[in-house]
């Protein structure tokens, strides 16, 4: 049994260097699961069905798609060069679905901040789950005074996010007030159980990924158990989620009675694809540029650079403190001084990386806030924050704040 990640397992099959590309011939009649299936890059998808296929029907291999959410990517379901031969594996999905019904799932309209922070003062336990994290830090802020109050996000590094998942569960079990204010990283296979959560407009996929966090055990009614989704006037989607969110307020009109319905999911991903057009579908019109090569000549080489499953210009700073009390962390300090002549130390650095956005990086640097480490080897490959002022136990890594970045340069 190998366990791998979506990215390798494509790219690998895209790639064109014998290192990566000597694992395949173990593929061939193999047993190929992926989950959460749902979240194949759209860009990709069309390369990334067809891979599947070739797989399926000329090298014995037999895949498997998992996810609560199927995206219709069949032959008969009107995807272009779909699956063929699709089958479930689980008997009658309709009954099974509703047997397995943990909440209820409504829309609410529209929720300005303060009709959201009144929500959760209302609920001793619920999650709220928001598009951006600066709308999850407005929020957070504003019910921070409240008892069990919480903010995840993705400013904080993993050990750090770890630390405040352990104290959710154990106010979650233990029956304390717990109020969390989240961006969607906790829709990412968090384990946590809430009787209520919010979540603002996205993709039916998403919405589904954030009821997962309610009722999660299945102990308690339905009718006890609610996701409410809201439209957020004062914070206007992401770009990339608006027509993600477009896409699931015209299916929630057309099935109002249960929003997460096999019909609804099935109805929301064939819009979605009719919406986003096949040229969306693959980008680089990867599956055009094999289809008008010469019989023994691939274009390996553009084929490997085009297919990119993860495209960011996120950068990583390694975060070396204790967000309770500033002091240097002690198996982070040992590793940057043996990252200085041992690059396997990189390893155990993981994790207290945060990753962050190219201008959130630009304004650390010229703050001062941040130093590579051994550039003379390495370069900015490593970078490092210095000041642990801008390392907050409540949101993580910020840099937002002109009046510290002002004294800063007056500093240096």
């Amino acid at each position: 049994m190998v366990v791998t990640t979506a990215v390798q397992f494509f790219e690998s099959l895209f790639a064109d260097r014998p290192a990566r590309c000597r694992k395949l011939h173990n593929i061939a009649g193999s047993v190929v699961i992926l989950d959460e299936a749902q979240i194949l890059p759209l860009p990709l998808l069309r390369p990334c069905v067809a891979l599947l296929n070739e797989l399926a029907l000329n090298y014995r291999t037999s895949v498997v798609l998992c996810t609560a959410t199927q995206p219709t990517l069949g032959k008969a379901q009107g995807f272009k060069e779909g699956l063929e031969q699709v089958r479930e594996l689980a008997p009658e999905p309709p009954r099974l679905y509703q047997a397995l019904r943990r909440v209820g799932v409504r829309h609410v309209g529209a929720l300005d901040d303060e009709a959201l922070a009144g929500h959760l003062r209302q609920r001793e336990q619920v999650l709220c789950i928001v598009n951006n994290r600066r709308h999850a830090r407005h929020l957070f802020e504003a019910i921070a005074e409240e008892p069990g109050a919480r903010h995840l996000t993705t400013l904080m590094h993993a050990r750090h996010r770890s630390r405040v998942l352990e104290e959710v569960r154990q106010r979650l079990h233990s029956g304390q007030p717990c109020r969390l204010v989240s961006t969607s990283l906790i829709e990412a296979g968090v384990d946590v159980d809430f009787p209520s959560v919010l979540r603002a407009e996205a993709g039916l996929d998403s919405i589904a990924q954030a009821a997962g966090r309610c009722n999660r055990e299945g102990r308690r009614a339905l009718v006890d158990s609610e996701v409410l989704i809201f439209s957020s006037p004062d914070w206007k989607p992401p770009e990339e989620l608006e027509r993600f969110a477009s896409v699931f307020c015209s299916v929630a009109r057309r099935h109002r009675e249960d929003l997460l319905s096999l019909d609804a999911v099935e109805a929301y991903f064939r819009e979605l694809y009719w919406r986003l057009g096949e040229p969306a579908l693959d980008k680089d019109d990867l599956l055009g540029l094999l289809k008008q090569t010469r019989e023994g000549s691939l274009p390996l080489e553009t084929l490997a650079a085009r297919f990119r499953m993860i495209q960011t210009t996120m950068r990583p700073v390694i975060v070396p403190f204790d967000p309770n009390n500033d002091e240097a962390v002690p198996e982070v300090e040992e590793a940057l001084r043996d990252l200085e002549y041992a690059a396997g130390a990189a390893r155990k650095l993981q994790p207290y990386l945060v990753q962050v956005p190219q201008q959130g990086y630009d304004a650390l640097w010229r703050a001062h806030a941040i130093q590579p480490v051994a550039p003379e080897r390495y370069g900015e490959q490593f970078v490092r924050l210095v000041n642990p002022r801008l390392y907050d136990a409540r949101f993580g890594l910020h840099w937002d704040d002109p009046q510290f970045l002002d004294a800063e340069r007056l500093l240096w």
